[in-house]
Order: C-alpha cells, then sequence, then structure tokens
C-alpha cells in the first residue's frame, strides 16, 4: 500500500449486519421466514464484490444478485458457489456466460425469453430464471396488467424453468407515497395470474416471489414473500429518510493522511478559482484524494473530515487528486496525521447519509462513485 487513502472494509461488520437482518426477518414474520438474497451490484455497492460476495455466502445469503453478466463472472471466478441473479436486460450481453458461469437471469421482456430460449435449446439444458413484472416502476418487467398477453408464449418456453416472480418498488423509501401499497397489491395479482398461466395451483408452489429491497425489507413485512433483497442496508446503511433499530455498523470508512500545512494571508484564496476567501490568516491542510478518486466537488464549504478527533471543513475546490481543509482551529496539524472522510475519529463520525444529505444527492452514490485507485483493505473476521 503506498498511496495513503484507503478504504477500509469490515467484514465482520457486513456479516452482522447480514446476521441481524436474518434475526428480524424471523422474528416478525408469521409463517416460514424469507431466505435472503444479498444484493452485491456495482461492485458491491463500492466495497469489491470479489470479497464481499464470498463473505455473505459463508453467512449464509441464500443467494446473490447482481446487475449484469460480468458482475456474475466476476463473483464466480471469486469462488462463490452459490446461486447468482442477474438483474439487468440480457439482451445486450453474450447469454453464453449465463450458462458458462451458472447464473440465474431475469427474463423482463419477450425478447430476452426467445433468446434464452434459444441459446438453452442450442444447449439442450434446461435454463432456471426468475420473471420480472413491472408493478409501476415502468423500467424493466412485463406490464403487471398485460400479462394475459405477453407471458403465454414465455411461459410455454420449453426450456427455461421460471423459478421465482419478482417486482421492485419504486418509492419504498418514501412513507408517505401510497405507490408501494398499489405496488404490492399489483405484484400479488400478478403472480396469481402467472400461476394460472402457468398451470395452476400445482405449479404456483414452485414458482416463489420477493419484492423487498431494503427500504421495503424494513418499512412493512408483507412485501417479503419468500426472499427479501437487502442492498445497502447490509453494508450497514439505513436508506434515508428512514431510521431503524437494526444494529447495522457501517462496513467501509474512508480515510487518508495530510500530506502538507501551510498558511494563507487575509483575502488570499485557495486552490481552482480561489473559490474560498477568507478576511485573515488561515491554516490549511492538504490532503491527497480527490474528485478522481470519486469526493464530489460540492463536498467544498458543505462538508467535513476529521482531523484529530475534530471537525475541519473543506475549503477551496475539491481537485482531481487533492482537497484542502481548514485546520487554523485545530492546534498542532502535522504532515502524517490521520484524517478521515467516512468513518470515527476521536469520539465523533461522518457517515455517508451526512455527507449526502451535505450535497443534495444519496449515499449510495457516494458509495459506488469511490474510485478504483483508493485501496481496499479489508477486515476479516
Amino acid at each position: 500500500m503506498t498511496r495513503p487513502t484507503v478504504a477500509r472494509i469490515d467484514l465482520a461488520a457486513l456479516q452482522h449486519s447480514f446476521h441481524d437482518i436474518r434475526v428480524l426477518a424471523g422474528e416478525q414474520h408469521t409463517g416460514q421466514a424469507p431466505e435472503i438474497i444479498a444484493v452485491v451490484k456495482a461492485n458491491a455497492y463500492g466495497h469489491g464484490a470479489a470479497r464481499v460476495g464470498p463473505a455473505l455466502e459463508q453467512a449464509g445469503a441464500t443467494m446473490l444478485a447482481c446487475a449484469d453478466i460480468e458482475e456474475g463472472i466476476l463473483l464466480r471466478q471469486a469462488g462463490v458457489q452459490v446461486p447468482i441473479l442477474v438483474f439487468g436486460a440480457l439482451i445486450a450481453s453474450n447469454p453464453a456466460g449465463v450458462f458458462e458461469h451458472r447464473l440465474t437471469p431475469t427474463v423482463s421482456t419477450p425478447g430476452a425469453a426467445r433468446a434464452l430460449q434459444r441459446a438453452a435449446a442450442e444447449r439442450h439444458v434446461p435454463l432456471h430464471c426468475h420473471l420480472k413484472i413491472d408493478t409501476g416502476m415502468n423500467r424493466l418487467g412485463f406490464r403487471h396488467d398485460n400479462l394475459r398477453r405477453t407471458l403465454p408464449d414465455v411461459l410455454a418456453s420449453p426450456n427455461l424453468v421460471f423459478d421465482a416472480v419478482y417486482t421492485h418498488f419504486a418509492t419504498a423509501d418514501d412513507v408517505e407515497s401510497p405507490a408501494v401499497e398499489e405496488q404490492r397489491t399489483r405484484f400479488e395479482g400478478a403472480c396469481e395470474t402467472v400461476a394460472a398461466l402457468a398451470g395452476g395451483a400445482e405449479r404456483a408452489v414452485q414458482i416463489q416471489r420477493h419484492a423487498a429491497n431494503s427500504a421495503a425489507f424494513l418499512r412493512d413485512s408483507r412485501t417479503w414473500y419468500d426472499f427479501v433483497r437487502p442492498g445497502i442496508l447490509l453494508y450497514g446503511v439505513v436508506p434515508p429518510p428512514l431510521w431503524s433499530t437494526l444494529p447495522v455498523k457501517p462496513v467501509l470508512s474512508l480515510t487518508s493522511r495530510v500530506v502538507a500545512v501551510k498558511g494563507t494571508r487575509g483575502l488570499e484564496g485557495i486552490g481552482y478559482g480561489l473559490r474560498t476567501l477568507a478576511e485573515g490568516p488561515r491554516t490549511i491542510a492538504v490532503i491527497p484524494a480527490g474528485y478522481a478518486d470519486g469526493l464530489d466537488t460540492r463536498l467544498s464549504g458543505r462538508f467535513f473530515v476529521l482531523v484529530r478527533g475534530r471537525r475541519a471543513p473543506i475549503v477551496g475546490s475539491v481537485c482531481m487528486d487533492m482537497v484542502t481543509v481548514d485546520v487554523t482551529d485545530i492546534p498542532g496539524v502535522t504532515p502524517g496525521d490521520d484524517v478521515v472522510f467516512i468513518g470515527e475519529q476521536g469520539g465523533d463520525r461522518l457517515d455517508v447519509r451526512e455527507m449526502a444529505g451535505a450535497i443534495g444527492t444519496i449515499p449510495y452514490e457516494i458509495l459506488c462513485r469511490i474510485g478504483t485507485r483508493i485501496e481496499r483493505v479489508y477486515e476479516t473476521p
């Protein structure tokens, strides 16, 4: 490790979050507790799928879920053995990867069904799939109100075996929105239609259901069905603006070190554009991380870092490789001092929800944008 800016990933905290989710699902479900599909798309929300995937499998995940075939291949190369669900559309991808790496594709269009059926027939094998229903988000999926026209040919595909039906909520994190209840009702109606089209009650027992992302999981146990699909909650972040007593712990911390300390005189600007002006002299610390590492340029003037256990405001422009912070009121700051962008120091904490709120974005974006040149250091259980 040569660069001082490092993302530390606590795999024990990850597995602890998984355990807490599983316990809550077991305690609050009136019937059989749902299994867990652990979502590791977007490089496990920036945490590193090649290490996170096996850790979640070890913790007991029934299935992992990713965005595309390429992400699924990476998980297999990392040693993952449990089923891997591919959420995304497959038309633009090479379906051969589905067969070669034992992936479970989502069928969300008639074209995808035809392409997968053709590929499976050529190989003389059955292909296990999940069927996606669009209940109102208007992205991928068969429209809930048009299934009797669009699904018969799909369900008749001789080589496609549909293990599950699922949907995705558009507003699960908005407690004021009635859309979650509307989508839930539509999904249950769609599942009845799918069962009828697929051959009645006997077939219905075999087709399982899932719908709940992290927000829906926390909000309404009626959305849990046979599987739940936690994503950001696994990484110790409750999706805003929701709150939860679930004792999850942030999995990722982002730290660096001071590389230079210098003074400015009154009315001197700092960085590109000389945007930050101070009437009196200031002490400025330079930290080697910038927007090339995923730090948003809007952090300047809106957020802090922790130095010597105290908050130092980010000033000047966030540059490609550096940020500057005002340490005038923090005595004794010197090159080599530890800096925290996300995490704890000296009894204070900066988390991704606070950072996201400061610049008007979402914590998902903060995590997923952490750059590839930042080394991930894994703390194992």
